[in-house]
């Protein structure tokens, strides 16, 4: 299997389990997958943060919120692997409680990716709604 192989199943299977958890208010697979190693940072859509501690505080805030994801889905629309560094860039589709209310919305998401220790961990994520 090639590194751009390797690293696209990785994105379909175990990235996206954590998004779909997250969405069904369990933060601890999405926390699992990023860095411990700095620089991290979040520009969410509608959270942001830098540093480790303020990035469990984001997610602790976003598993408080979400639940009862009805459907998620990540339309990747570009990625590559370059050594020890990825990104992928695609839009997140994705049916929710927010809050306990029902919420429907598009992101557009572009995240960055570090080999660690020979698996690959989150280290940077920009998300902002689409609209129409």
């Amino acid at each position: 299997m090639t590194d751009h192989e390797e690293f696209l199943a990785w994105v379909r299977t175990a990235l996206y389990e954590a998004e779909l958890s997250l969405h069904n208010g369990d933060a601890a697979p999405r926390r699992a997958l990023w860095s411990r190693n700095e620089p991290v940072s979040i520009l969410g859509a509608r959270l942001s943060a830098h540093g480790q501690q303020e990035i469990d505080v984001l997610f602790a805030a976003l598993a408080n919120s979400l639940s009862d994801c009805t459907s998620y889905a990540f339309d990747l629309q570009a990625y590559d692997v370059m050594g020890g560094m990825a990104y992928t860039a695609g839009l997140e589709h994705t049916s929710v409680l927010i809050d306990g209310q029902p919420r429907a919305y598009t992101l557009r998401a572009t995240q960055v990716y570090r080999r660690e220790s020979g698996a690959w961990r989150v280290a940077h994520r920009h998300a902002d709604p689409v609209t129409e």
